[in-house]
């Protein structure tokens, strides 16, 4: 079967997978609430299509910090993509070339920062960060990522520690033998792979390494190391948005951790259009969460994204076709959405702003006084 949706993909990649690594890849937080709320969220926004508008040369193309990318979209930093594929990053990062995305690269990638750069060098790679307790591995992964011409640092400022996963719980979830995360020493990441029923090995090494005493002065540190763009990923208000600013941040990934965090926290496209309005128009912000149709992508570009990242779909073209699967994936994405440029009357980006959605449902009338 050729898949035609994302839904597809991700059928044949549940087929495939083991149950427990299935559950790692979809699992979320709490009730998985978030999880779900942030794919429905994106449907509240009906498109207001325009007639009688040239639409012979649609063009979906983008820019980011100097980079050009073929549509507003990347991959997101996910961790471990061998468990996917054997191929692992290195065929994620052919894809992502191939499609003309970014990616963002995980700190706990399964193959190293120079392997995946030689797999596809002329591809636009960031690198994700979470700050470790480590401080000095930390500086070590950023000089490397600029010395294999990685563009930008992506710090996930959401994760103290790594959320109540409670599929992982009930799995009993450990990275199998053989999985580790490359650009790391083995101390820093052995809690990991240590299986214990009714415990998550993933749980337990983030509060074994991430650090929950970091704050806002602790950016400085960072920015003396680099003269990489930094973006913050995790960000859902405009409180810490302005902060971010204000603190030398470059960019902002409007993030739920595709529910993987907090439960409970507002879908991204919800939290979006604030953060979008907190920031000055040359700091890029990028969103991602819940995205399944190329039409979520032309929605986030209208609520004024930069760009959208796409996380588990593309590890479920991996799982079922390696780097071709995950091509796939990326090439779907912009084809619906250049569909939903035509049939919209909106052929570029820039036509795209919050005229061309709606609320839906509509809001409901404010309630009668009840009589007295």
């Amino acid at each position: 079967m050729v898949p035609l949706t994302l839904a597809e993909h991700g059928a044949l990649a549940r087929a495939r997978l083991p149950a427990a690594i299935w559950d790692f890849f979809e699992g979320a937080a709490g009730t998985e609430w978030t999880a779900r709320a942030n794919a429905d969220a994106w449907r509240r926004h009906v498109l207001r299509p325009r007639v009688l508008v040239d639409v012979s040369a649609p063009d979906c193309g983008t820019e980011l910090f100097g980079a050009r990318m073929a549509a507003p979209y990347g991959v997101a930093p996910m961790a471990y993509h061998g468990l996917a594929h054997p191929d692992a990053e290195c065929a994620t990062a052919r894809a992502a070339a191939a499609a003309g995305a970014l990616l963002v690269v995980s700190i706990f990638a399964g193959r190293t920062l120079e392997q995946i750069a030689a797999a596809a060098p002329d591809g636009t790679r960031w690198l994700q960060l979470y700050w470790l307790r480590d401080r000095e591995a930390l500086a070590d992964l950023v000089a490397r990522a600029e010395a294999a011409d990685y563009r930008a640092l992506v710090l996930t400022v959401d994760a103290p520690k790594v959320g109540r996963r409670l599929r992982d719980l009930r799995n009993g979830f450990a990275l199998p033998p053989g999985t580790t995360a490359a650009n790391l020493a083995p101390r820093l990441t052995s809690g990991a792979s240590h299986a214990e029923p009714g415990r998550s090995g993933i749980e337990e090494h983030s509060r074994q390494q991430f650090d929950p005493a970091v704050t806002w002065a602790d950016l400085a540190w960072l920015r003396r190391r680099t003269t990489l763009p930094l973006l913050l990923k995790g960000v859902l208000t405009a409180e810490d948005a302005k902060l971010a600013v204000e603190h030398g941040v470059d960019g902002l990934v409007v993030s739920n951790h595709g529910g993987r965090q907090l439960d409970g926290t507002p879908p991204a496209s919800d939290a979006l259009a604030e953060v979008v309005d907190a920031v000055p128009a040359d700091h890029p912000v990028l969103v991602d969460g819940g995205l399944r149709h190329g039409s979520d992508l032309a929605r986030a570009v209208a609520l004024g994204a930069r760009a959208a990242l796409v996380g588990r779909p593309v590890l479920w073209g991996l799982a079922h076709g390696g780097a071709d699967g995950a091509r796939a994936v990326l090439d779907l994405l912009r084809e619906e959405l250049l569909d939903t440029l035509v049939l919209a009357g909106r052929p570029t980006l820039a036509d795209l702003d919050r005229g061309a959605l709606a609320p839906w449902p509509a809001p409901a009338a404010a309630p009668r006084a009840p009589y007295i």
